[in-house]
């Protein structure tokens, strides 16, 4: 599900990449051929994956990656079944290879294949209103509608009974049933990543997705990011608030509410049952636990854990910050 958005040269082999990072190194079969390349996680045999962080250690024990970009020091920690490539800098030798795999993930150009909407497409029960455009491949389910001027590019799914407003853009998306999207939201853009160079900065490729799962409501202006390495999720029964960002690589879960203006940074994970206040902050790369309330105003920059309650910046357990705040 991951890239089945994206085109995807299948022939890649591992001299490719030794030659395109212009590595020495020396392995029995330099002409083994790499199937693709995935997160820790979801790699599997005759992939390539990637490991910068400590953080993620322990995911290395259930990797089924054939080859891992990775540092000198953090190749200790690969399983024998994962033979290490080692980089200087592993995000931009990921960012190259994963322009090789997927040489239009670069880019994030409009879809020059929509056209106008008319009687003639094949979705049940559906309304819509005017100078509404839908690329090829669009699946929409019954009874749904769709407002003023809205595009839905090629191969976006839509489930049953969804409602999306006017000035609307998604793309590289899959959306569940009973789903509401409100006016002037942009769904499945590319994230915010690259890195600085003094003469031309490198973008990094986005070849995941965005998940929004039954029964959400994405408030008016949101703007949701599609995963770099992979998918952007809004779990069950989750409602978001107006002018919210959510970058690459975001996990929500099940039942949260989220006010007005907050911002998650990337890959950062939130747990089942969180509620977050308006113009509240999320820094990148965190964990928030499940039951978790965070108070509107406040900046998220380390872990929280289940059933918390902070806020503040930084934000700490509420008691301790109307203490500190008395002092």
């Amino acid at each position: 599900m991951l890239h089945s958005f994206y085109k995807k040269n299948k022939n890649v082999k591992l001299i490719d990449i030794i030659d395109l990072l212009n590595l020495k190194l020396e392995y029995e079969n330099v002409d083994i051929k790499i199937n693709d390349i995935k997160d820790i996680s979801s790699s599997l045999e005759g992939d390539i994956t990637f490991f910068n962080s400590i953080k993620y250690k322990n995911l290395l024990n259930i990797t089924k990656a054939s080859f891992c970009l990775t540092t000198k020091n953090f190749s200790i920690f690969l399983p024998k079944s994962c033979k290490p490539i080692i980089v200087n800098n592993v995000l931009i030798a990921l960012s190259k290879i994963t322009n090789l795999f997927y040489p239009n993930s670069i880019n994030d150009n409009f879809d020059n294949s929509v056209s106008l909407i008319d009687n003639s497409n094949n979705f049940n029960n559906l309304s819509y209103g005017k100078n509404v455009l839908i690329g090829n491949d669009v699946k929409i389910g019954d009874n749904c509608l769709v407002g003023h001027n809205t595009i839905i590019e090629s191969n976006v799914i839509v489930g049953n009974n969804c409602s999306i407003g006017s000035n609307v853009i998604i793309r590289k998306s899959i959306i569940g049933k009973n789903v509401k999207i409100l006016d002037d939201s942009i769904i499945g853009k590319k994230g915010f990543g690259f890195f600085p160079n003094d003469k031309n900065n490198i973008r990094y490729p986005h070849i995941g997705l965005v998940i929004i799962e039954d029964n959400v409501e994405i408030g008016c202006k949101n703007v949701i990011d599609r995963g770099s390495m992979s998918n952007t999720i809004i779990g069950k029964n989750t409602f978001i608030d107006n002018q919210v960002h959510i970058a690459h690589n975001v996990k929500i879960g099940a039942n949260c509410v989220i006010a007005g203006q907050v911002g998650f940074a990337g890959s950062s994970v939130v747990g089942d049952n969180v509620m977050i206040g308006g113009q509240a902050g999320i820094s990148g790369h965190l964990k928030i636990g499940n039951n978790v309330k965070i108070a509107g105003g406040s900046g998220v920059i380390n872990d929280i854990p289940d059933n918390a309650k902070v806020m503040g910046y930084p934000a700490k357990d509420i008691r301790k910050f109307i203490k500190d705040s008395k002092q």
